[in-house]
């Protein structure tokens, strides 16, 4: 008999489960969400417990591997150090960066392998790094969350040092140069499509548990240049108010089109979305937040955070609220029940995104200083019921915890296991 995954036994308990309805007629039709339950009792479904992740981030090698070039032996038994440091710290969720520029940590059908995995991209690694991590977190309780970037293609302008099979190199057309980085262009209905392909090569292909984006859509603004998408707006932009609007839109159809497309492959994969922390300023907005923040998603990154959530097309938002309570400009004490108050009655989780990498830091603000000041972050949000959860930036971090801050937030907060 072939291994049977855990959303394979899931179906096949839905499918058991269904006919039983069907048999019980209208009466077990009235019960409401039995099913339901039922499927997520039985398999440890998603939503039966807090979401304790931690992202572990790719690009750059900022938190695995350590450096490119380790043999495959070192890389995989480092994955397996943050697996096990994870569990250690009662968290129940890794977020892996599988698609960090334009590239795999599989040996995907679309693009080439990683750099950040052997120094030179499209150079086989000697292993499967997606497929041993999902295999490896299961086995210790864990979610695996498969993190891509959408359009980032490279940290530097020159298409030649792509690998020549790159999508980029043969169709020069679809990138964008801007700020020293290369950008897939949004607004290309054939980039949306192959972006979309490329990602969800990963899904059809491995037993993940969700489809993990950060805050990066259009990227973020420079100073004194723009994004040169004329020739697409020209194109394609024609029926909307202005250029900011067709933006909006090209990503709106990203999120979803997305969110159909993994719902046809698996409808028990969750789709997230972790968003820079602030959509809107009050001064914007009247629906905004009371905050003065530089940076608002909507107006900067054409990404509608605010709409996702309230139209229900992903299943959980992650805001990056990475500001200390009484921060000035962005007051973690003000998003908090800002985000609540969005998420409510959406039926789509909110988790929250949590700086622990400024904890420590002495270039950060004195709260930052505080072991406690993390803590404080979850005290604060278990008053409000649409927080179900957290996730940690990053794993680097929640090894080295240079002042305790997450060993105080395991000791205050996770005490037991997730349930």
């Amino acid at each position: 008999m072939g291994r049977i995954t855990r959303r394979g036994f899931v179906a096949g308990t839905a499918g058991a489960l269904s006919g039983l309805i069907t048999a019980g007629g209208a009466a077990a039709a009235d019960r409401g969400g039995a099913l339901e339950r039922a499927v997520r009792e039985v398999a440890g479904g998603h939503r039966r417990r807090d979401f304790r992740g931690v992202w572990v981030a790719t690009v750059a090698n900022r938190d695995w591997p350590s450096r490119p070039g380790l043999s495959a032996g070192a890389q995989r038994a480092e994955l397996i150090a943050h697996l096990d440091k994870a569990v250690e710290r009662r968290l129940n969720a890794v977020v892996l960066q599988v698609r960090p520029t334009a590239d795999a940590l599989w040996p995907s059908r679309y693009e080439p392998w990683s750099e950040w995995l052997t120094g030179t991209q499209g150079a086989d690694p000697g292993w499967d790094p997606l497929g041993t991590a999902v295999h490896e977190a299961h086995e210790r309780g864990l979610e695996l969350h498969a993190w891509f970037n959408p359009y980032r293609i490279a940290n530097h302008t020159d298409l030649t040092r792509l690998v020549p099979t790159h999508p980029a190199r043969r169709h020069p057309d679809w990138a964008v140069p801007y700020g020293g980085k290369l950008y897939y262009n949004p607004g290309l209905p054939e980039v949306r499509r192959f972006v979309e392909d490329a990602m969800l090569d990963a899904v059809r292909s491995y037993d993940i548990d969700g489809v993990h984006w950060d805050d990066y859509f259009y990227p973020y603004p420079v100073a004194g240049q723009s994004f040169d998408d004329d020739a697409a707006y020209a194109r394609y932009g024609s029926g909307f108010p202005d250029r900011d609007a067709w933006r909006r839109h090209n990503i709106d159809l990203l999120v979803r089109e997305t969110a159909a497309r993994i719902k046809r492959i698996d409808r028990r994969i969750r789709f997230g979305i972790s968003p820079f922390g602030v959509w809107r300023n009050a001064s914007s907005d009247e629906r905004g937040s009371a905050t003065t923040a530089g940076v608002q998603t909507y107006d900067d990154l054409h990404a509608d955070t605010r709409r996702w959530v309230r139209a229900g097309w992903i299943d959980y938002v992650c805001p990056q609220l990475y500001w200390n309570i009484g921060f000035r400009a962005a007051d973690y004490a003000v998003l908090v029940p800002w985000w609540d108050e969005v998420a409510r009655d959406t039926g789509v989780d909110l988790y929250i995104g949590e700086a622990l990498y400024k904890a420590g830091d002495p270039a950060q603000p004195a709260a930052w200083q505080d072991p406690a000041e993390l803590s404080r972050h979850l005290t604060l949000a278990q008053r409000y019921a649409s927080v179900r959860g957290h996730c940690f930036f990053a794993a680097k971090e929640v090894t080295e915890d240079r002042v305790g801050a997450m060993a105080r937030v395991v000791a205050d907060h996770y005490r037991g296991r997730s349930r």
